[in-house]
């Protein structure tokens, strides 16, 4: 039987398109950076800044990986070439299950913002119905899909230049204030020490850039074209949330009110353009939100595809995950198996849906700078066509990084703590099941058809 191979219909634009639909920028100025600024306060531009360079250093990391594996599987495909099989298994165990809780956690926030025209609606069925209608789009021709994120993105940044507007036109304090006289929420100086673990949240802020790796068999001239969308991706998504929340901070008419609010942005857009704004850019947020739940079912499908090409299940769930569609050439049973499962995972508590997803993408992310020093030492990642300069500062930096945010996650006994936990017993349950089912029946071959535009080091084997 000839390897299901998905149809090579994106250029680099498309590909950065879904990249940062998935990032969804608004969705993280209006959601996420509210938690930066109740830890830093007006520090949290600093915080910001130092995630982007934690960010740059990442991004350096997935362009030459992605360029030497462009694979559906992304991280999991990634981490088996360079580190072996074993590992790479257990960033599948992790990411096949965090992927899907994901796109459940995203679309819970549409009924947040859908609510001022929709008042009373339940946010589960809301995004339930987002997960289902989201899959359904999905299966068709990735083309067309990323013209349809790409509309939506396009709604979602204008929604970020006016909030940039609001603050910069008339701000209400100098830059200067917030380069040299942070302050706290509760009035005083902003500390270091809150800096940095603000800068942990305000890397998440910015997570996503590296989903262009899930579209390289997609992607013409794969071995540039997802290097390209992974450092375009970042530089468009450092602009799209520095720049709005550099502007709320100095154009808040009162800081400690900012930073006291329930809603910090709806406080600022409803101080600087009144309710009907707010309103407006609310169902702008809701959108964006919606359209992330598009893009992050797009990767998803592509992971879970790939995972049954590469034979990581029985073989009747194999054979329907790896189908391709015959018209549009697209994982149809993946996509809608994704969107479907999400759907109901709409319903979990999202404090269990919190906990299980919030810590796997650090983990991931040093598996794969761990994955860029090895590929380099044993020529794993020879076939690159895009090399990080300065060659290993980036990797390196990074762990540090990442080291620090795993340490406050540490500490953190409500969410970061328990995430660890479920992380650590989830690479586990992926550990048993590798060496218990699949060396049993064989072992597990990835196909050859992630390497149609590269050759890379024969997968080494690891126990």
């Amino acid at each position: 039987m000839s390897t299901p191979v998905l149809r090579r219909g994106l250029r680099s634009l498309g590909t950065l398109l879904i990249t940062l639909s998935a990032i969804s920028p608004a969705s993280s100025v209006f959601v996420i950076a509210p938690g930066v600024l109740t830890g830093a306060g007006s520090g949290a531009f600093y915080a910001f800044l130092a995630a982007a360079v934690v960010g740059v250093f990442m991004a350096f990391v997935y362009a030459e990986l992605g360029s030497a594996f462009p694979s559906a599987g992304g991280e999991y495909t990634i981490a088996a070439r360079t580190l072996g099989k074993l590992p790479g298994f257990m960033v599948l165990g992790i990411m096949i299950v965090t992927q899907v809780l994901i796109v459940a956690v995203i679309a819970l926030g549409v009924g947040t913002y859908l609510s001022v025209v929709l008042p009373g609606v339940s946010p589960a069925v809301v995004a339930s119905v987002t997960c289902v209608l989201a899959a359904i789009v999905a299966v068709f021709d990735i083309k067309l899909n990323a013209w349809v994120t790409g509309v939506f993105l396009a709604v979602e940044l204008l929604a970020l230049i006016v909030v940039a507007v609001l603050g910069l036109a008339s701000p209400a304090r100098p830059f200067t204030d917030l380069l040299a006289h942070p302050v706290a929420p509760g009035g005083g100086p902003a500390t270091i020490s809150a800096v940095m673990i603000a800068t942990a949240i305000a890397i998440f802020a910015y997570n996503g850039y590296g989903s262009a790796v899930y579209f390289g068999e997609e992607t013409k001239d794969a071995g540039r074209g997802v290097a390209r969308a992974v450092l375009m991706g970042l530089g468009v998504t450092v602009l799209a949330e520095l720049v709005p929340v550099t502007a709320v901070l100095m154009g808040a008419p009162d800081l400690g009110t900012l930073f006291s609010s329930p809603n910090m942005l709806s406080y600022f857009v409803r101080a600087r353009g009144g309710s009907t704004l707010d309103t407006v850019l609310s169902l702008a947020v809701a959108l964006a939100i919606i359209n992330a739940v598009l893009a992050i079912v797009l990767i998803s499908s592509r992971l879970v595809f790939s995972s049954g090409r590469d034979r990581a299940w029985p073989k009747a769930m194999n054979r329907a995950l790896s189908a391709v569609h015959p018209k549009f050439g697209t994982p149809w049973v993946a996509t809608l198996a994704t969107g479907f499962l999400a759907a109901a995972l709409c319903f979990v508590d999202p404090q269990i849906l919190t906990v299980v997803t919030s810590t796997s993408i650090v983990v991931v992310y040093a598996a794969l700078c761990l994955g860029a020093i090895l590929g380099r030492r044993s020529g794993a990642t020879a076939g690159a066509k895009y090399r990080m300069p300065g060659f290993p500062i980036a990797p390196v930096v990074a762990l540090v990084a990442l080291a620090f945010v795993l340490y406050v996650n540490a500490t953190d006994p409500v969410i970061g703590r328990p995430s660890l936990i479920v992380t650590a017993v989830i690479a586990l349950l992926a550990l048993g099941y590798y060496l218990v089912v699949l060396r049993r029946r064989g072992g597990w071959q990835l196909s050859d058809a992630v390497e149609e535009e590269a050759t890379p080091a024969p997968v080494r084997e690891t126990s």
